[in-house]
């Protein structure tokens, strides 16, 4: 077992327990499993947490960006932007809907979207932009909504690594037409499992994905479009629930980590990821790299540190992806990003003395 581990749930779940417990007690005791009153209250309350005025619960953060992009009439023929450097879900989210994936590349010193590049991949068949609020913190979304607005398309914030990230002092799932969140175990607001939402002003936008979400049912017993199982289950509502209270509490103790070690690591050859001046960040994860990452992680390993790779291959170099037709060199700052960086110990309950810790080993490394 890892010294320092790369990510350790069980010290927070044991300190929210008892209310845990409560909240699952409650699901059972209303037996409102599917779609219940349970579901509708978080909903409610995790909108209003991220500025929005409606939210609809999903399965997963993939669902969430496949039935938005989806309630944004996105299909065959359509485009849809976004970047080389994410999780694969994005990508595949748009090939799922029959749309073509538009890859590019990103600014070095943040790693998220480059704006200034938006216009020389946005065409005519252009339906929607996917920024990605990477490692938690939200992109340059002025311009981006700018140049969205000009040609008349849809902004899609994928946050499924930002809840609770702010830009401008508006948090992550209120600064396009829609977000699409994960709540995936690991993420700053985790569920029990695999769930997902989708946040919105647009009143027609979440009508359509509550349909779509289940098997196409707005009105019971009609199926009005083909739709999916996409519904987020009340269990797990209920412990998004108990942990929205907490978020940000936890964020602001990732926001103390991560300063630990960017005073730390200050001047000892390691990229990190810069930070944008109208943004706080969530630090989902904490990515650093340089050139021997392999030195790096072999020497981490050896002191008993868990680290994490995200995500080591562009999604434009996935053999899933090869009939995009792109190649190696194509996008040269996201693929030097993910070819070069790996992930450190992040989590509320890591302690100020693990990350100098982890520091120090990563200071001793000489250069290969």
């Amino acid at each position: 077992m890892n010294k320092i581990p790369f990510f350790n749930l069980s010290e927070q779940t044991n300190a929210i327990r008892d209310e845990v417990d409560r909240a699952i007690s409650g699901v059972i005791d209303n037996t409102a499993f599917v779609l219940g009153s349970g579901l509708e209250e978080f909903e409610e309350t995790f909108a209003a947490f991220c500025g929005a005025k409606y939210c609809a619960g999903t399965s997963s953060g993939t669902s969430a960006l496949h039935s938005a992009l989806i309630a944004f009439g996105v299909g065959d023929g359509d485009e849809v932007v976004t970047v080389a450097n994410t999780f694969i879900a994005t990508v595949e989210a748009i090939a799922m809907t029959g749309a073509r994936p538009v890859v590019m590349d990103v600014l070095e010193n943040t790693g998220l979207i480059d704006p200034s590049k938006l216009d020389d991949v946005i065409t005519g068949n252009t339906k929607v932009i996917i920024p990605v609020h990477l490692f938690g913190q939200c992109c340059d979304m002025d311009p981006i909504n700018e140049i969205a607005a000009h040609h008349g398309i849809k902004v899609l914030e994928d946050a499924c690594q930002a809840h609770g990230s702010r830009y401008k002092g508006r948090r992550a799932g209120s600064l396009g037409d829609a977000a699409a969140f994960s709540f995936y175990p690991s993420k700053n607001l985790g569920a029990f499992g695999e769930g997902g939402a989708v946040t919105t002003s647009d009143e027609k936008v979440v009508a359509t994905i509550k349909g779509l979400r289940h098997h196409g049912q707005i009105i019971k017993n009609e199926h009005s479009v083909l739709g999916y199982n996409y519904r987020l289950h009340s269990m797990q509502a209920a412990v998004l629930g108990v942990k929205l209270n907490h978020l940000d509490d936890w964020n602001e103790k990732r926001r103390e980590l991560a300063a630990r070690y960017q005073a730390n690591l200050e001047g000892s050859g390691f990229w990190m990821a810069a930070m944008h001046p109208d943004c706080e960040p969530v630090y989902h994860l904490f990515p650093i790299g340089r050139i021997d990452k392999e030195a790096v992680g072999k020497a981490l390993s050896e002191a008993g540190i868990g680290w994490g790779q995200h995500y080591p291959i562009p999604v434009h170099l996935q053999p899933a992806f090869s009939y995009l037709g792109y190649s190696e060199g194509d996008f040269p700052v996201a693929e030097k990003l993910m070819r070069t960086s790996l992930t450190l110990p992040m989590f509320p309950e890591l302690k100020l003395e693990q990350v100098d810790e982890v520091c120090e080993v990563l200071k001793s490394i000489p250069f290969t």
